[in-house]
This record gives structure tokens, sequence and C-alpha cells, in this order.
């Protein structure tokens, strides 16, 4: 296996991993504002599912974009 093929690995790895933890967030989220008692937690639950949701659409592409091959001329 090349270095580019292994640092290829590692970046796949990455932004799988940053999609897990933004999955395993909007799940949290969501038993926080199902478990709430009061309006202020299920408040907090849904921000904290928005904002997971938000990671989860937002840092992958981040991450492929700035780890694009760049453009052959």
């Amino acid at each position: 296996m090349t270095d580019a093929d292994r640092l290829a690995r590692n970046r796949y790895y990455r932004i799988a991993g940053v999609n897990l933890l933004a999955t395993a967030g909007a799940v949290f989220g969501l038993v926080v504002a199902g478990r709430a008692q009061g309006w202020e937690l299920r408040v907090l639950g849904g921000a904290i599912l928005l904002s997971a949701l938000y990671f989860m659409a937002v840092v992958p592409r981040y991450m492929a974009r700035r780890w694009r091959t760049p453009e052959q001329p």
C-alpha cells in the first residue's frame, strides 16, 4: 500500500468518524428532548439535535473539500 493510499484511507476513516459522532449527538439530543420534564430541557435537546444535524451536513463536506486532489494542469 502506497503512502497516498494510506492517506486516503485515513481521511475516509476521519470523515466516517465525524459522521458517527454527529449521529451520536443527534440521538443524544432526541433522548434529552424525549425524556425532558420541562420546556427548558426540551429546548436544550432540540438545540443539541439541530447542532448535530448541522455538524453532520457541514463538517464532512468541508473536510472533503479541503482534502480534494488538486486539478492537473
